[in-house]
């Protein structure tokens, strides 16, 4: 039996896009969570509120989703408080542009760690609560650079792509189970994080 009122967690859900999702859910009646990374909590406390300024009460989840067990942690702790997360959006994004020729090791690992590895430490948690409840929306926020490529985001447009790839593996597992598995890919959209590149 699924819950009455549905549990949200954004990833990322603090930046830009993934706001703009926590006040639509919110408006929609599902009770939020916003994730943020351990470091931003003086961001996450702004920015919550700044929400309940307008009149939408969300709450927020310190956890570092590039890491398998901190993810977990913070997933674990949501269901032990809400019951089960019924709608994830993995909307947890960093760029570190640099033309191949001159990026590093470091700058692959970022990206791939927080806008790939992170989807598998946030939807794995909570993929068992779907499929016994019989009901699940899982939304991968990836990027139209993620299909077509982009000069100097080798790194961004690879997490992106393989974002997509375990979209479509996972749409497969949980058709029958009343789970569906989408991606978005936007384009240019402005934020924090796109207004830091260059034109």
């Amino acid at each position: 039996m699924t819950q009455q009122v549905k549990v949200a967690l954004i990833t990322g859900g603090i930046g830009g896009i993934g706001t703009a999702i926590c006040q639509r859910l919110a408006k929609d009646g599902c009770r939020v969570v916003a994730n943020h990374h351990p470091a931003e909590q003086e961001a996450a406390d702004v920015w919550r509120q700044a929400r309940a300024e307008e009149g939408l009460e969300i709450d927020t989840a310190a956890g570092d989703v590039s890491s398998a067990e901190d993810g977990a942690r913070m997933v674990q702790e949501i269901i032990d408080r809400f019951g089960g997360v019924d709608i994830l959006v993995n909307c947890a994004g960093i760029t570190r542009d640099k033309t191949f020729k001159k990026m590093e090791a470091s700058h692959w690992e970022a990206v791939i760690n927080v806008n790939l590895n992170s989807v598998f430490n946030a939807t794995r948690p909570v993929w068992e609560g779907m499929l016994e409840r019989g009901f699940g929306r899982v939304i991968n926020i990836s990027s139209v650079n993620g299909q077509r490529g982009q000069f100097g985001q080798a790194n961004y447009s690879t997490a992106k792509a393989g974002m997509h790839g375990f979209t479509m593996a996972l749409a497969q597992e949980g058709a029958a189970k009343g789970i569906t598995v989408n991606t978005i890919s936007p384009g240019y959209v402005e934020t924090a994080m796109t207004l830091a590149m260059r034109d």
